[in-house]
């Protein structure tokens, strides 16, 4: 649930946004440039454009949020020096 609450927390979202654009520009070009530029979208291939931006940002929010939840929950403030070394 915590997760669903940070895919609108906007301090994730100002980076995943730009992501979005840009890994989703390129991953639409690749996929659908040629039917764009052929005139042959349908509204599947549309689906699937939006789909192509939201990947991204969900995938974004994802690394930074776990990220967060690591370095705030696995590790403690001042852990011991390692001894095996």
């Amino acid at each position: 649930m915590a997760f669903l609450v940070a895919l609108f927390d906007w301090r994730y979202g100002r980076s995943a946004v730009v992501v979005a654009i840009v890994v989703g520009t390129l991953l639409f070009v690749i996929n659908h440039g040629f039917a764009l530029i052929q005139g042959e979208m349908t509204p599947v291939r549309w689906t699937s454009a939006l789909l192509t931006y939201v990947v991204p940002y969900i995938v974004n929010i994802h690394g930074q949020y776990t990220s967060q939840r690591r370095a705030s929950h696995e590790y403690p403030p001042n852990p011991e020096p390692d001894k095996t070394v």
